[in-house]
């Protein structure tokens, strides 16, 4: 049973346990001491992106490890990607992101990836997390030269720039196309802009001035509509927007709509099978993907595997059965041979490739993918519980799912902040609110008056 590590990390509040300089230096010091074992480099990445905070995670986590006897590279603000990729490349043992993706500023969190470039696997998080909380590292104290050294280097976010560069076809430009590129005063506010100009797009950017507190504040991917007037200003073929680490990317069309994960992970599920180079034919994202991305995929003959919520489970059910397209529907698309994680770069230029390829517009190309009306509702709770143990839950999810004709009802702890969520979808837009707005009422009056929660 997990006590620190979510489905991407640890994540909280800054200053208030789990995340703390303290605990970041125990938790630097308890990484060394597993990862020294079984490493080759003896040599840890670390990266984040733009929050304040991340100035003192970095020099704990960097400190603890040192500690131990680990050698650190300290690349700076660079999206959660450009870390998978810069860790895989420079052949490190292990790759640290500080970030909590689309989080408020004053929240933050610290994820792994392997040497591989991809999300530390669940049994190595436990062992990193027994160390910590029994102290097993308390005795390792290396001296003299056998402590860590700590350098910086400059070139990381160029290295990924020409990563991103590389993933569409070797030849093309954007040269006539107009983009708006909202980086959400996060990690990417020079990578996409730059990238995009080198490969001969008009880029107007906006949050990308990062103060270290204006990160994800009403812009990027969970504020679509500051991009989507931005479009209509410009007169801009579509708009790009990230979140505060740049995992993950959705997109406003040239009028102005906002186009979601499911249909431009259908967008590109179609592109690559016509190119005859969609393994297997299968997209795999999660249960949280609209009904009507199934359909869709089902009239291209393209067959879609569903997976728990967090990318680190489409990408371990990708390389499983050796899918090569994958995703979410908030944004992370996972382009397997291209990066080994959810890269909000490479899948705006991925989508910008398929409408200057096919001399579409977005809206054109996105118009056969009809979702049904979805509704999220995220319920605030004390504390993550089996939602097993409140019978008057399980009983408001049942009458529910008989209610709902030709649609579904998800409900299920988020992974990264103390909520529940609620999804219900279905084809009448009034029915779903009503039963989502029944379910979340029950959950609220549940949780919040049982005092053993």
């Amino acid at each position: 049973m997990r006590k620190l590590f979510g489905t991407d990390g640890i994540r909280g509040k800054v200053n208030h346990y789990p995340i703390t300089a303290e605990m970041a230096l125990r938790l630097g010091r308890s990484a060394a001491y597993v990862l020294k074992k079984e490493g080759r480099s003896n040599l840890i990445l670390i990266g984040k992106d733009t929050r304040l905070s991340g100035y003192m995670l970095e020099s704990a986590l960097t400190a603890g490890i040192c500690s131990m006897g680990m050698n650190v590279i300290l690349v700076g603000p660079v999206p959660t990607p450009g870390i998978a990729f810069l860790t895989r490349s420079m052949r490190c043992d292990a790759g640290i992101v500080i970030s909590a993706s689309h989080n408020p500023y004053d929240d933050n969190g610290i994820k792994f990836f392997s040497h591989d470039g991809f999300k530390l696997p669940d049994d190595v998080e436990l062992k990193i997390e027994d160390v910590l909380l029994k102290d097993r590292h308390d005795t390792v104290r290396p001296t003299g030269d056998q402590i860590g050294r700590a350098r910086r280097i400059e070139e990381a976010t160029g290295r990924y720039i020409e990563l991103i560069k590389s993933t569409i076809p070797k030849g093309m430009d954007f040269e006539g196309m107009k983009v708006v590129v909202d980086s959400a005063n996060g990690a990417a506010y020079k990578v996409t802009p730059v990238a995009l100009r080198e490969l001969g797009a008009e880029v107007i950017s906006i949050n990308d001035d990062p103060d270290g507190t204006n990160i994800n504040l009403e812009c990027g991917s969970l504020h679509i509509d500051q991009l989507s007037k931005a479009v209509a200003e410009h007169d801009a073929h579509l708009g790009i927007a990230h979140d505060g680490d740049a995992d993950r990317t959705l997109f406003c069309d040239e009028k102005g709509k906002a186009v979601d994960g499911d249909q431009i992970m259908g967008l590109c599920a179609t592109s690559l099978k016509a190119a005859g180079r969609l393994n297997r034919d299968t997209l795999v994202t999660t249960v949280m993907s609209n009904i009507g991305l199934d359909r869709y995929l089902g009239k291209n003959a393209i067959n879609m595997i569903r997976t728990k919520v967090g990318d680190r489970y489409v990408s371990e059910k990708m390389i499983e059965g050796g899918y090569n397209l994958g995703g979410e529907q908030s944004g992370h698309v996972i382009f397997m041979d291209d990066n080994t994680t959810g890269d909000g770069p490479v899948t705006a230029l991925k989508v910008m490739s398929i409408i200057k390829n096919t001399g579409y517009s977005l809206s054109e190309l996105v118009a056969p993918i009809e979702l049904y009306p979805q509704l999220l509702i995220n319920v605030k709770v004390p504390m993550q519980r089996p939602l097993d143990d409140f019978p008057e839950i399980q009983a408001a999810i049942s009458n529910a799912e008989k209610s709902l004709k030709d649609g579904r009802i998800l409900v299920r702890p988020s992974g990264t902040e103390p909520k529940v969520r609620v999804m219900v979808e279905g084809e009448d837009s009034n029915q779903i609110k009503t039963v989502a707005d029944e379910v979340a009422g029950v959950i609220e009056k549940a949780v919040w008056n049982s005092r053993s929660w």
